[in-house]
């Protein structure tokens, strides 16, 4: 494989309690009750802008759904790194590729401005070649524009690409843009890979390493 295009939450971090604070910090300032933090996990994965509507019910007007949304984005922003690290192996691994040689990048539908906040946080920045986040594109995953702008900044082709992720978006994703595609179990949606089932399935990141020549 010449291109690792790895997902953020839930693959590479555990980020499930700075998000779901931030949610219930936003749903609080408008006057809603705290909901749990496995439910807002399950909202997880398609970007922001549908957290956000998640977590509001349907129905929620459009505006209490935007202004929520500010709120939330502004107090995860300052709040993203009190609890998110990375899942057991995923440093070592990342070391191990980037000694290696291989070219690695984030493919998140997370906003781009907290994606970048969260790498360079973490000490990885010097790992990716390139980040791209919910609003990089006008497309979210499972749209493959980001796969399909990665392997074309990065020369290569489906066969030489594999897309590692926690969920079916992901999964879809990957096969939408004909590349390998690799799930963990580990993460915030295991179930949906049974109905999304990857190439690959990883119990941890290190045997990511037992795929790869």
């Amino acid at each position: 494989m010449d291109l690792l295009i790895f997902d953020l939450d839930g693959t590479l971090i555990d980020s499930q309690l700075d998000l779901a604070n931030s949610v219930n910090a936003a749903r609080a300032q408008m006057g809603f009750p705290p909901l749990a933090i496995e439910l807002i996990q399950s909202y997880v994965g398609n970007g922001a802008p549908v957290l956000i509507r998640r977590a509001m019910g349907p129905d929620a007007s459009e505006a209490l759904v935007a202004e929520t949304l500010e709120r939330f984005l502004v107090h995860y922003r300052a709040h993203m790194l009190d609890h998110t690290h990375l899942y057991p192996g995923v440093r070592e691994t990342l070391d191990q590729l980037r000694d290696a040689g291989k070219a690695m990048a984030i493919l998140t539908n997370k906003p781009i401005i907290n994606t970048v906040g969260i790498i360079e946080g973490l000490g990885l920045s010097g790992h990716f070649f390139r980040l791209y986040g919910g609003n990089s594109f006008d497309q979210k995953k499972p749209d493959p524009i980001g796969i399909t702008t990665l392997m074309a900044e990065r020369n290569t082709t489906p066969d030489r690409t594999v897309m590692i992720g926690d969920s079916g978006v992901d999964i879809r994703t990957a096969r939408n843009a004909g590349v390998t595609a690799c799930g963990v179990t580990y993460g915030f949606h295991p179930d949906s890979l049974k109905s999304d089932p990857p190439d690959w399935l990883l119990d941890d990141m290190r045997q990511l390493l037992g795929y790869l020549p």
